[in-house]
């Protein structure tokens, strides 16, 4: 019987909705207890858990952290977790699933190193590191296949992480931490995230021109990325690169929007524009998640406008436009085949999968 060991950083996540760019400052994240925000790493834990077989010696962190998944966070630091997961290792662990984020893998990998294969549930805000099943899930999935012999070894996957204060500045600026090692299986673990070339600016002037000259009067929900940003910057406006920004008739109603503010802006037929992560191919789910599952069920499934160069489609080779909101009903509404914005008077049919 192979033993896994379960850690969960039981506060990532919680800045997502929030537009907090991550979980990492702790007097953020406690203002945001404060004011009712919960985590979602408890719940995507037990999602990952649901798909492990039984005859699993499951080695689960203490408390909050593993234990008692319905326990209130506490407070947990980045020494927690390596302690925690120091400990599994000298209990003999065969893998290690830890839900959280980059800064949460970033903790692993100072614990373990290459000592014991791991998947990260993906529960954060930042999820740059190609060390995270695609959604729960998937996680759960790939544990359950590692137990059963069914994968190919395993890789060495980067850990990646941004400085959350670059990111409030809108500096995106990734660095590499060093490698993990992930069992490897197809489909179920997320791609590194790539940066957009200079020489996509051109292509990506063209298309957010395009999709701005249509916008009119209407209420635009506009998501993250270099994309997304150039369409903003057609209108004359300064976007936030790495928030939610809310557009009407050519004006700026709300920059970098949390949930709250979104759900009292949107109406149904406002449009919810979003631009697949580079090399990930996440459209939903990936430093986004202001635009919530309510978000999108009050603006309408039809109003979803999914914008990409044709560089950036040809980039995931063949891989589909990925979901990962959160709400399984919703994703698989939003699975199939759906119309991505590639230029003006250009429109690709691509597949959407969870």
């Amino acid at each position: 019987m192979l033993r896994i060991g379960l850690i969960v950083n039981p506060r990532a996540g919680i800045g997502g909705r929030l537009a907090l760019k991550g979980s990492d400052d702790a007097s953020l994240v406690q203002a945001a207890i404060d004011a009712g925000a919960e985590a979602p790493a408890p719940a995507r834990a037990l999602q990952a858990l649901a798909a492990l077989a039984d005859g699993v010696d499951l080695l689960r962190a203490p408390g909050p952290m593993g234990e008692d998944l319905a326990a209130p966070a506490g407070t947990t630091t980045a020494a927690d977790t390596t302690t925690a997961a120091l400990a599994m290792v000298e209990a003999g662990i065969d893998l290690l699933l830890f839900a959280g984020g980059d800064g949460t893998a970033v903790d692993v990998l100072h614990a373990v190193g290459d000592r014991v294969p791991v998947i990260g549930i993906p529960a954060g805000v930042k999820m740059h590191s190609a060390v995270f099943g695609v959604t729960p899930r998937r996680a759960g999935e790939l544990a359950a296949a590692f137990v059963a012999g069914r994968t190919r070894g395993d890789a060495p996957a980067e850990v990646m992480d941004v400085d959350e204060a670059d990111l409030r500045a809108g500096i995106i600026s990734p660095r590499l931490h060093g490698y993990l090692r992930v069992p490897v299986a197809p489909g179920l673990v997320q791609s590194g995230k790539a940066r957009s070339a200079p020489a996509e600016a051109a292509a990506q002037a063209a298309v957010a021109g395009h999709v701005a000259r249509g916008l009119g009067r209407r209420l635009a929900l506009i998501g993250p990325g270099t994309t997304t940003a150039a369409i903003l910057a057609a209108l004359g406006l300064t976007p936030t690169l790495v928030g939610v920004d809310v557009v009407a008739g050519g004006r700026l109603v709300a920059a970098d929007a949390n949930e709250e503010t979104l759900l009292e802006l949107v109406e149904e037929g406002s449009s919810v524009i979003v631009t697949p992560v580079g090399g990930q191919g996440f459209i939903l789910g990936r430093g986004n998640q202001q635009l919530s599952p309510r978000v999108l069920r009050a603006a309408g499934l039809d109003a979803l406008v999914i914008v990409s160069t044709e560089t950036k489609l040809a980039a995931l080779g063949g891989r589909p436009l990925l979901v990962d909101t959160g709400d399984p009903d919703l994703d698989a509404a939003l699975c199939g085949y759906r119309r991505v914005v590639t230029g003006p008077g250009h429109e690709t049919v691509y597949r959407v999968a969870t």
